[in-house]
Protein backbone atom coordinates (compact mmCIF):
# COMPACT_ATOMS: atom_id res chain seq x y z
CA UNK A 1 0.00 0.00 0.00
CA UNK A 2 2.82 2.36 0.32
CA UNK A 3 4.45 1.52 -2.51
CA UNK A 4 1.09 2.48 -4.50
CA UNK A 5 0.76 5.82 -2.47
CA UNK A 6 4.51 7.03 -2.88
CA UNK A 7 4.04 6.78 -6.72
CA UNK A 8 0.80 8.87 -6.83
CA UNK A 9 1.38 13.20 -6.26
CA UNK A 10 -0.46 14.16 -3.23
CA UNK A 11 -3.58 15.67 -4.51
CA UNK A 12 -3.96 11.67 -5.64
CA UNK A 13 -2.93 11.06 -2.17
CA UNK A 14 -5.83 12.82 -0.23
CA UNK A 15 -8.26 11.81 -2.84
CA UNK A 16 -7.47 7.98 -1.84
CA UNK A 17 -7.51 8.72 1.77
CA UNK A 18 -10.54 10.65 1.59
CA UNK A 19 -12.15 7.80 -0.60
CA UNK A 20 -11.02 5.04 2.01
CA UNK A 21 -12.70 7.19 4.89
CA UNK A 22 -15.65 7.46 3.30
CA UNK A 23 -15.96 3.62 3.35
CA UNK A 24 -15.17 3.51 6.38
CA UNK A 25 -17.64 5.92 7.58
CA UNK A 26 -20.18 4.28 5.08
CA UNK A 27 -19.48 0.45 6.37
CA UNK A 28 -19.40 1.43 10.28
CA UNK A 29 -22.88 3.49 9.77
CA UNK A 30 -25.07 0.31 7.88
CA UNK A 31 -22.98 -2.65 9.43
CA UNK A 32 -21.19 -1.66 12.84
CA UNK A 33 -22.69 0.88 14.33
CA UNK A 34 -26.79 -0.63 14.32
CA UNK A 35 -25.64 -3.65 16.46
CA UNK A 36 -24.30 -1.45 19.29
CA UNK A 37 -27.31 -2.48 21.05
CA UNK A 38 -26.87 -5.84 20.86
CA UNK A 39 -24.84 -6.91 23.55
CA UNK A 40 -27.35 -5.22 25.87
CA UNK A 41 -30.02 -6.94 24.33
CA UNK A 42 -28.58 -9.72 24.45
CA UNK A 43 -27.09 -9.18 28.62
CA UNK A 44 -31.26 -8.36 29.34
CA UNK A 45 -32.27 -11.63 27.38
CA UNK A 46 -29.61 -13.96 29.23
CA UNK A 47 -30.92 -12.24 32.52
CA UNK A 48 -34.62 -12.87 31.83
CA UNK A 49 -33.87 -16.30 30.82
CA UNK A 50 -31.76 -16.98 34.25
CA UNK A 51 -34.21 -15.24 36.15
CA UNK A 52 -37.02 -17.52 34.88
CA UNK A 53 -35.06 -21.04 35.13
CA UNK A 54 -34.38 -19.93 38.96
CA UNK A 55 -37.90 -19.39 38.99
CA UNK A 56 -38.83 -23.10 37.67
CA UNK A 57 -36.42 -24.60 39.89
CA UNK A 58 -38.05 -23.15 42.97
CA UNK A 59 -41.29 -24.14 41.84
CA UNK A 60 -39.91 -27.69 41.26
CA UNK A 61 -38.62 -27.91 44.62
CA UNK A 62 -41.70 -26.91 46.19
CA UNK A 63 -43.79 -29.49 44.16
CA UNK A 64 -44.06 -32.14 47.39
CA UNK A 65 -45.38 -29.21 49.53
CA UNK A 66 -47.62 -28.31 46.87
CA UNK A 67 -49.28 -31.82 45.68
CA UNK A 68 -51.28 -31.47 48.94
CA UNK A 69 -52.32 -28.17 48.43
CA UNK A 70 -53.22 -29.03 45.33
CA UNK A 71 -55.40 -31.81 46.34
CA UNK A 72 -57.24 -29.41 48.71
CA UNK A 73 -58.13 -26.93 46.07
CA UNK A 74 -59.60 -30.21 43.47
CA UNK A 75 -61.42 -31.65 46.35
CA UNK A 76 -62.81 -28.18 47.58
CA UNK A 77 -66.83 -27.81 46.97
CA UNK A 78 -69.22 -30.29 46.56
CA UNK A 79 -68.50 -33.61 43.95
CA UNK A 80 -71.36 -33.90 41.66
CA UNK A 81 -71.96 -36.09 39.08
CA UNK A 82 -72.02 -33.64 35.80
CA UNK A 83 -75.21 -34.37 34.25
CA UNK A 84 -76.33 -33.55 37.67
CA UNK A 85 -74.55 -30.14 37.80
CA UNK A 86 -76.94 -28.06 36.46
CA UNK A 87 -80.02 -28.87 38.36
CA UNK A 88 -78.22 -28.96 41.47
CA UNK A 89 -76.85 -25.75 40.82
CA UNK A 90 -80.65 -23.92 40.12
CA UNK A 91 -81.73 -25.75 42.92
CA UNK A 92 -79.25 -24.33 45.02
CA UNK A 93 -80.09 -20.98 43.51
CA UNK A 94 -83.42 -21.63 44.57
CA UNK A 95 -83.65 -22.69 47.73
CA UNK A 96 -81.06 -19.35 48.49
CA UNK A 97 -83.60 -17.09 47.24
CA UNK A 98 -86.62 -18.47 49.15
CA UNK A 99 -84.34 -18.53 52.73
CA UNK A 100 -83.28 -14.90 51.93
CA UNK A 101 -86.52 -13.93 50.80
CA UNK A 102 -85.53 -13.26 47.30
CA UNK A 103 -88.33 -13.14 44.68
CA UNK A 104 -87.01 -14.51 41.74
CA UNK A 105 -88.72 -13.25 38.17
CA UNK A 106 -87.37 -14.77 35.48
CA UNK A 107 -84.37 -17.24 35.06
CA UNK A 108 -82.22 -16.73 32.12
CA UNK A 109 -80.50 -19.14 29.46
CA UNK A 110 -77.77 -21.28 31.20
CA UNK A 111 -74.37 -21.74 29.96
CA UNK A 112 -71.80 -24.26 30.56
CA UNK A 113 -67.83 -23.79 30.22
CA UNK A 114 -65.22 -26.08 30.94
CA UNK A 115 -61.24 -26.28 31.61
CA UNK A 116 -58.95 -28.56 32.56
CA UNK A 117 -60.49 -29.12 36.42
CA UNK A 118 -63.59 -27.42 36.67
CA UNK A 119 -66.80 -27.41 35.11
CA UNK A 120 -68.16 -23.66 35.44
CA UNK A 121 -72.35 -23.18 35.19
CA UNK A 122 -73.59 -19.74 34.65
CA UNK A 123 -77.31 -18.28 35.20
CA UNK A 124 -78.77 -14.94 35.09
CA UNK A 125 -81.47 -14.66 37.45
CA UNK A 126 -83.62 -11.49 38.00
CA UNK A 127 -85.40 -10.70 41.53
CA UNK A 128 -87.39 -8.17 43.30
CA UNK A 129 -86.11 -7.67 47.25
CA UNK A 130 -85.55 -5.14 50.14
CA UNK A 131 -81.63 -4.26 50.52
CA UNK A 132 -81.00 -6.66 53.25
CA UNK A 133 -82.39 -9.79 51.68
CA UNK A 134 -80.60 -9.19 48.67
CA UNK A 135 -76.81 -8.88 50.47
CA UNK A 136 -78.37 -11.58 52.98
CA UNK A 137 -78.92 -13.75 49.47
CA UNK A 138 -75.50 -13.25 47.74
CA UNK A 139 -73.75 -14.01 50.66
CA UNK A 140 -75.89 -17.09 51.94
CA UNK A 141 -74.64 -18.22 48.50
CA UNK A 142 -70.66 -17.71 48.53
CA UNK A 143 -70.82 -19.16 52.27
CA UNK A 144 -68.79 -21.87 53.93
CA UNK A 145 -67.00 -23.89 50.67
CA UNK A 146 -69.48 -22.82 47.97
CA UNK A 147 -68.07 -21.99 44.60
CA UNK A 148 -70.97 -20.14 43.67
CA UNK A 149 -70.06 -16.25 42.83
CA UNK A 150 -71.58 -13.56 41.29
CA UNK A 151 -70.15 -12.24 37.96
CA UNK A 152 -72.51 -9.25 37.26
CA UNK A 153 -74.74 -7.10 39.77
CA UNK A 154 -77.25 -4.52 38.00
CA UNK A 155 -79.60 -2.83 40.68
CA UNK A 156 -82.09 -0.27 39.96
CA UNK A 157 -85.37 0.58 42.11
CA UNK A 158 -88.56 -0.82 41.21
CA UNK A 159 -91.42 0.90 39.62
CA UNK A 160 -92.86 1.88 43.04
CA UNK A 161 -89.85 2.91 44.93
CA UNK A 162 -90.45 0.61 47.38
CA UNK A 163 -87.84 -2.45 46.80
CA UNK A 164 -84.45 -3.12 44.54
CA UNK A 165 -84.70 -4.97 41.35
CA UNK A 166 -81.71 -6.99 40.75
CA UNK A 167 -80.22 -8.78 37.82
CA UNK A 168 -77.82 -11.26 39.01
CA UNK A 169 -74.76 -13.43 36.83
CA UNK A 170 -74.49 -16.20 38.73
CA UNK A 171 -71.49 -18.95 37.88
CA UNK A 172 -70.32 -21.55 39.94
CA UNK A 173 -67.21 -24.13 39.91
CA UNK A 174 -68.04 -27.68 39.59
CA UNK A 175 -65.00 -30.50 40.33
CA UNK A 176 -64.59 -32.41 37.04
CA UNK A 177 -65.46 -36.30 38.32
CA UNK A 178 -62.70 -38.55 37.15
CA UNK A 179 -63.95 -41.09 34.90
CA UNK A 180 -61.80 -44.61 35.92
CA UNK A 181 -59.82 -45.83 32.40
CA UNK A 182 -61.63 -48.89 31.27
CA UNK A 183 -59.00 -52.05 31.23
CA UNK A 184 -58.41 -53.17 28.22
CA UNK A 185 -60.09 -56.79 28.11
CA UNK A 186 -57.77 -59.48 27.80
CA UNK A 187 -57.64 -61.79 24.37
CA UNK A 188 -59.55 -65.39 24.88
CA UNK A 189 -57.55 -67.96 24.95
CA UNK A 190 -57.26 -69.00 21.21
CA UNK A 191 -58.50 -73.11 20.74
CA UNK A 192 -55.87 -75.35 20.25
CA UNK A 193 -56.62 -78.19 18.30
CA UNK A 194 -55.37 -81.60 18.70
CA UNK A 195 -52.17 -82.25 15.81
CA UNK A 196 -54.12 -84.42 12.67
CA UNK A 197 -52.42 -87.82 12.55
CA UNK A 198 -52.55 -88.24 8.99
CA UNK A 199 -52.64 -92.05 8.03
CA UNK A 200 -49.36 -93.28 6.75
CA UNK A 201 -49.08 -94.53 3.57
CA UNK A 202 -46.73 -97.44 3.03
CA UNK A 203 -46.31 -97.68 -0.66
CA UNK A 204 -47.08 -101.47 -1.76
CA UNK A 205 -44.11 -103.58 -2.93
CA UNK A 206 -43.61 -103.40 -6.52
CA UNK A 207 -42.43 -106.92 -8.22
CA UNK A 208 -40.55 -106.28 -11.25
CA UNK A 209 -41.29 -108.93 -14.28
CA UNK A 210 -38.37 -111.84 -14.26
CA UNK A 211 -37.43 -111.37 -10.31
CA UNK A 212 -39.52 -114.24 -9.00
CA UNK A 213 -38.42 -117.59 -10.03
CA UNK A 214 -40.49 -120.22 -10.82
CA UNK A 215 -40.66 -123.19 -8.00
CA UNK A 216 -41.18 -126.66 -9.11
CA UNK A 217 -43.67 -128.53 -7.08
CA UNK A 218 -43.33 -132.18 -7.12
CA UNK A 219 -45.71 -134.79 -6.31
CA UNK A 220 -45.91 -136.59 -3.00
CA UNK A 221 -44.58 -139.91 -3.47
CA UNK A 222 -46.81 -142.40 -1.18
CA UNK A 223 -45.29 -145.46 0.39
CA UNK A 224 -47.15 -148.26 0.36
CA UNK A 225 -46.92 -150.31 3.85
Amino acid sequence: MNTYLSRLNPSERRFVVGVGMALFVVINIFWVWPHFSDWTIYKNRLNSSRLKLANYQAIIQQAERLKPELTRMENEGASVATEDQATEFMQNIQMHARQSGLSITSFGPQTTRTNQFFNEQSQTVSGISGEKQLVDFLYNLGSGNSLVRARAIAVRPDQARQQLSAGITLVASYQKTRQARPTPASPAPRAVAPPSIAPSKTAAPTIKPGSVKPVDVKPATLKKK
